[in-house]
């Protein structure tokens, strides 16, 4: 399902799973005037050109929430592959429990820290949605414990 007369582009993305000291998720929802405006989202945004994923979350995290962190910081755990109408978006999810800073919204966007549980609660993206399964998986038995 490409356009016509040429390839659908791929765009590459990074995500954050940014995780508090009582393991909650961190979400931030998309402000008016973007697209899909109210979904809620894992933080993070484009690779720019000659940028490595984890360089661009780094940059991503402390331009949109001004948290520091360090690619060591950054668990790559699973990735979303998604057909939109206009592009494929390819985007590697990591985990990162270290950063400094407190998460605070830069960019327009509403906050939730959220247990891995409750993420499906949460209108997502049609790429961000089938993450979930694996932050519950990872989270499930401590985020129940808390």
């Amino acid at each position: 399902m490409t356009p016509a007369g040429g390839e659908r582009r791929l765009l590459l993305v990074v995500a954050c799973a940014l995780l508090d000291a009582d393991g909650r998720v961190l979400l931030a929802q998309r402000p008016e005037g973007k697209s899909l405006a109210g979904l809620w989202e894992f933080p993070g945004g484009k690779v720019e050109p000659g940028e490595a994923p984890e360089e661009a979350l780094i940059r991503e995290l402390s331009e949109e929430l001004g948290v520091v962190t360090k690619a060591a910081c950054l668990a790559p755990l699973t990735f979303a592959s998604h057909a939109y109408d206009d592009f494929h978006l390819l985007m590697p999810l990591f985990v990162c429990r270290r950063y400094d800073g407190i998460p605070q919204s830069r960019e327009g966007q509403a906050l939730k820290w959220v247990r891995a549980r409750a993420l499906r609660d949460y209108p997502m993206p049609p790429a961000d949605a089938p993450l979930i399964a694996h932050l519950v998986e990872l989270l499930g038995s401590e985020s129940d414990s808390k």
